[in-house]
């Protein structure tokens, strides 16, 4: 077993993953890890030497107090599992409630009960003291704060384990701008690289010792979160995101994103407009907008970027939005743009296609389309995937569009593709968590929201152009020059292949996979077959001459007659476990 302990450089930081297992009930699974039951942990430690290990098992103790361990019991008793797992996420800090929040948008691996709980993970923090994000500005700008802001409010809007936001007025040759800074936290990202580290050497070990756990792929979901704590680093990313948004929707008012400055920002400050608009609640309670107004607007938003762009924000939850303009003419302001997802204009077209199938109410069309966006990872039995597609759909395609809740049907069917083998993209995941945060907020200020009936003129306006002469012909030009091409590179490689054969270059390589096998077998039998030939002429001498020779004799015919029993046994063996 691969120790945690190569992946791992404090120790402290391992000491306080067991400790917080055993406190919440998961005792039996840090030993089944390695941690073991005393105070050191003896299947953990690293492989290279018992000098190695016990300088390691010195410094490394694992005792926890009878009262956390008494704790945990009860909780393991009176709690439910996954309850207890975001029990674990919180107390284990923001990399843990980061990969949490990640998992709760995976409905192909993770059952209803536990995203349910896993999207209550809140990233929030006690802020820093305004001398350290000072310093921070000062060092990543290298300027100071006076040079930069004519003013630099000292209390933070927001702080969370990534950033702190503050306001602030910028200096800028057309006048002072209100402006908000994020500020990355000192030492974040050691801590992030460190804790990245530590969860990809324990998502393998999972995999490995807990078998059970591989259905819910701990390696994938840990690399997912590893790309997307990576970009979240980056203020540079979200800058750039924030200026794409902005070129998508320049002839779109209805919707607004925050001006980038960047002569004020860096990969770990961010300074952007100040949008002096209301949260959606407040807006509706206290500013006279109508919440079916609201509702269709941010679908509305939604829908374009996903289908029209292919550049979507893929958290779009409440806190990220906020309501700008009038009551009859709402805008709505998206904010926090650093987790984005990107659809190529192939997937764009398989995606409109599911949801076309869906409004036909057309299952077959349904399971096609689902299968055309996702990867088999084995041979895929269509007619029973087809039957369990059109099974999953039936409660929810025989309703009135309005009706059908869209977050729900997408759930379903992603688990039904996941269950035949079918590895749906995580951008196609980001625009199902999309839709369905979306959707539950719109649902949430008008119930009755027909997401699909707004979402229509979209999927008319593409299929529209998906069909239209102009991109009819681009398609057939660039077809035509594919095929070109290879009519051009033809009679050359056809030159260049006669040639090998003339001079008697050209070689025929093929593989067998089963030749490896065969050919250890072989090996084997040769082997067991010299050993028992040289036995059985040894013996059968011995035997024959006589007098003291003759026990040694009768040992080895024993010992020859052993080998080949123990030789078909071992094939009879590796046959049964073959076939089962």
């Amino acid at each position: 077993m691969v120790s945690i302990l190569n992946a791992v450089r404090d120790l402290g930081r391992l000491r306080q993953i067991y400790v917080v297992l055993v406190r919440h009930g998961f005792a039996d699974l840090a030993q089944r890890l390695g941690f073991g039951g005393g105070k050191k942990p003896r299947a953990l430690l690293v492989a290279a030497g018992e000098s190695e290990a016990s300088e390691v098992s010195r410094d490394l103790d694992l005792s926890v107090s009878e009262a956390e361990t008494k704790r945990g019991e009860e909780e393991r008793t009176s709690i439910s599992l996954p309850e207890r797992v975001r029990f674990v996420a919180m107390d284990l800090g923001p990399s843990f409630v980061k990969l949490g929040q990640i998992a709760s948008t995976r409905p192909d691996v993770m059952p209803k009960e536990w995203i349910t709980e896993l999207k209550k993970l809140q990233d929030s923090v006690t802020p820093l003291a305004f001398s350290d994000i000072k310093d921070a500005v000062e060092a990543s700008l290298g300027r100071t704060i006076e040079e930069v802001y004519e003013s630099f409010d000292e209390k933070p809007l927001a702080a969370a384990s990534i950033g702190q936001v503050h306001r602030a007025v910028l200096k800028h040759p057309d006048g002072p701008k209100d402006v908000v800074v994020k500020v990355q936290r000192p030492g974040i990202r050691s801590t992030v690289a460190r804790d990245v580290e530590l969860l990809h050497a324990l998502a393998a070990l999972v995999e490995r010792t807990v078998p059970e756990s591989r259905i819910y792929s701990p390696t994938a979901l840990v690399d997912q979160f590893d790309r997307a704590i990576t970009s979240e680093l980056d203020f540079g990313l979200e800058a750039d995101n924030a200026i794409k948004f902005a070129r998508y929707f320049e002839k779109t008012p209805v919707a607004r994103f925050p001006k980038v400055y960047k002569e004020a920002s860096s990969t770990q400050v961010l300074t952007i407009e100040f949008l002096a608009g209301a949260k959606i609640y407040e807006a509706i309670k206290d500013r006279g907008f109508q919440g079916p107004v609201l509702a269709k607007a941010a679908v509305g938003v939604i829908i374009k970027m996903i289908f029209e762009d292919g550049f979507f924000h893929a958290d779009p939850h409440p806190g990220n939005i906020l309501i700008l303009g009038e009551p009859d003419k709402p805008v709505i302001g998206l904010i926090d743009l650093g987790m984005v997802g990107r659809l190529s204009p192939e997937m764009r077209d398989r995606t409109v296609d599911l949801m076309v199938a869906a409004v036909r109410q057309d299952h077959v069309a349904v399971a096609d389309a689902l299968y055309a966006i996702g990867t088999p990872t084995k041979k895929v039995d269509m007619r029973a995937y087809r039957a369990e597609v059109a099974m999953l759909s039936e409660k929810y395609l025989g309703r009135p569009l309005k009706e059908i809740d869209l977050a729900a049907m997408l759930t379903d069917l992603i688990r039904g593709a996941t269950k035949y083998g079918i590895e749906i993209p995580p951008d196609f995941m980001l625009v199902g968590k999309a839709l369905m945060t979306m959707e539950g907020v719109g649902k949430e200020i008008d119930p009755d929201l027909d997401v699909f009936g707004e979402a229509r003129p979209f999927f008319l306006d593409l299929l529209r152009k998906r069909y239209s002469p102009e991109r009819v012909g681009n398609e057939i030009w660039r077809g035509l020059e594919r095929f070109s091409g290879a009519a051009y590179d033809l009679p050359q490689q056809a030159r260049e292949v006669l040639d090998d054969l003339r001079l008697g270059r050209l070689t025929l390589q093929t593989t067998d996979p089963q030749l490896p096998a065969l050919v250890d077998r072989l090996g084997r039998r040769l082997f067991s077959g010299l050993v028992v030939a040289s036995l059985l002429l040894s013996g059968t001498a011995l035997v024959i001459a006589g007098s003291r020779s003759e026990n040694l004799g009768i040992v080895m015919l024993a010992i020859a007659i052993l080998v080949v029993i123990a030789n078909v046994a071992g094939d009879m063996l590796r046959r049964f476990l073959k076939r089962s």
